[in-house]
């Protein structure tokens, strides 16, 4: 039954353990997901806030001061650690990986083997997926499967930021 796993996946969570499973689920694409708790001040979260959704403990690491919040879901294999957030609306699953101070929200979604780390962020209607390792910040309507997509997209948006800064400083001479 739900509360039988629910206990096997909560057991161990002792107050050494920053955050719980509640027994608050969401039903999603065959999915079960569990509504977080914070256990213990850490980062900017306190005891008792209520967190987003989880498929299993293993998505969201009892270290560091990663979190997720709001309507944001994280299952599959997908792992969110470090000090990384994902938050909003967004979802993270498969394979992917959130690290380091990374944050993830807003509509975005990475999942597949994509690795989001460092001080990356992905927002806005974002999706970065396959075999992506991103560690840098990323908003856009487009979804980036390869290195070299989401490298041509940057050096795109800094060209046009450049063109930009160029025809103002025209404009006011």
């Amino acid at each position: 039954s739900r509360k039988q796993r629910l206990k096997e996946r909560q057991r161990g969570q002792g107050m050494t353990q920053k955050y719980k499973l509640t027994t608050e689920t969401k039903d999603f694409a065959g999915l079960t997901l569990y509504r977080i708790q914070a256990l213990k001040d850490f980062g900017i979260i306190r005891k008792g806030e209520l967190g987003g959704w989880i498929e299993k403990e293993s998505n969201l690491s009892q270290d560091g001061n990663a979190w997720v919040s709001g309507d944001a879901w994280v299952s599959g294999n997908a792992r969110v650690y470090g000090d990384a957030r994902v938050y909003g609306n967004a979802w993270v699953y498969g394979d992917a990986w959130v690290y380091g101070d990374a944050w993830v929200y807003g509509d975005a979604w990475v999942y597949g083997d994509a690795r989001v780390d460092g001080n990356a962020g992905v927002y806005g209607d974002a999706g970065v997926y396959g075999e992506v390792k991103l560690n840098s910040t990323l908003c856009s309507r487009f979804n980036f499967e390869f290195d070299w997509q989401v490298e041509l997209w940057q050096k795109l948006e800094s060209d046009f930021e450049k063109a930009l800064k160029k025809k103002g400083k025209e404009a006011k001479e």
